[in-house]
């Protein structure tokens, strides 16, 4: 038996090792973007935009939870031992990213539900859902609480999806502090570009597009800090960052996440926000897909990566 466990780690016979599957992505894409608008929720929540009968806020909470709800389902769907998920909730390991991202996941469930309540139609508000309803609707100083919150957990998770890979120092390719910020501004992104595609207001998706583009901007910078961190790290991150610099997912990388999801959404964006073009529904749809891409690849070069 021993020998069987030595040989079948050996980068002569098993020279990459999956372990996660599409869930994965799934599950860290899904996740990212509701971080992201539970913030824009959160932000317009602050600025009382959720008294307006067209803000697109008033949708988000509701699409926030089937959206958040579909990942977590892609998340058990990868868990080995499903009856047992019940025990992350039995205690909080400081150390422990799971332990951190259990909890977050709990609390956001409910600030999304309270931002639902700002704007609940008036023949749902029956009861104690009625009372707290019109409480966080009448009330700018709840409204801000509520908002604050949603910001706050929306910021958290965001990094969580992130601070996930990176606390698995085994693979060098997620052995970076930059994954943290890099994944929450990409949900941000898909977020703003989402919303911005379903917003009704022009100066929404004016302002949602002008948000995009701030992030975008952020994204490639710290996407070129986490590269060039790799390369300068020593030789097991160098081999890890060549995976995308010539290896198996060189074209993916520069194809789908920085050139569509990122450059070109950019440039186009750029031109639109300067009233030089028009607003394309395609410019979102880039984005939303490179924010996906951008997961599918950290997760299976990650996994391709190994220490020297």
């Amino acid at each position: 038996m021993t020998e069987l466990v030595l040989t079948r780690t050996n980068e002569m016979i098993d020279p990459v090792l999956h372990a996660w599957g599409w869930e994965i992505p799934v599950y860290l894409f899904l996740g990212g973007i509701v971080a992201g608008m539970m913030v824009i929720t959160g932000f317009f929540l602050v600025l009382g935009r959720h008294r307006h009968a067209s803000c697109v806020c008033r949708v988000l909470p509701a699409l926030g939870i089937v959206l958040l709800s579909a990942g977590m389902f892609a998340l058990f769907l990868d868990l080995e031992h499903k009856r047992y998920v019940w025990r992350l909730y039995t205690t909080f390991q400081v150390s422990s990213p799971m332990s951190w991202g259990s909890w977050i996941l709990l609390l956001v469930y409910p600030a999304l539900a309270l931002a639902m309540l700002a704007r609940l139609p008036e023949f749902l508000r029956a009861g104690v859902v009625g009372r707290i309803a019109r409480a966080i609707d009448e009330s700018p100083a709840l409204a801000w609480w509520v908002g604050t919150a949603n910001m706050l957990l929306g910021v958290l998770l965001g990094v969580y999806t992130g601070v996930l890979l990176s606390a698995l120092g085994a693979r060098p390719f997620w052995n970076s502090a930059a994954l943290g910020l890099l994944f929450l501004l990409s949900g941000m992104s898909a977020a703003a570009a989402f919303v911005h595609m379903i917003a009704w207001e022009r100066t929404e998706r004016e302002a949602l597009a002008r948000a995009d583009n701030i992030f975008i901007a952020l994204e490639l910078v710290v996407l070129m800090l986490f590269i060039t961190g790799l390369l300068t790290a020593g030789q097991s991150h160098e081999a890890a960052a060549l995976l995308v610099l010539g290896g198996p997912f060189t074209a993916v990388f520069w194809v789908f996440v920085v050139a569509l999801g990122l450059v070109i959404p950019f440039v186009m964006q750029s031109l639109a926000i300067s009233h030089r073009t028009v607003h394309s529904a395609i410019v979102p749809v880039l984005v939303i897909l490179g924010s996906f891409a951008l997961r599918v690849v950290f997760v299976y070069a990650g996994q391709y990566s190994r220490w020297i």
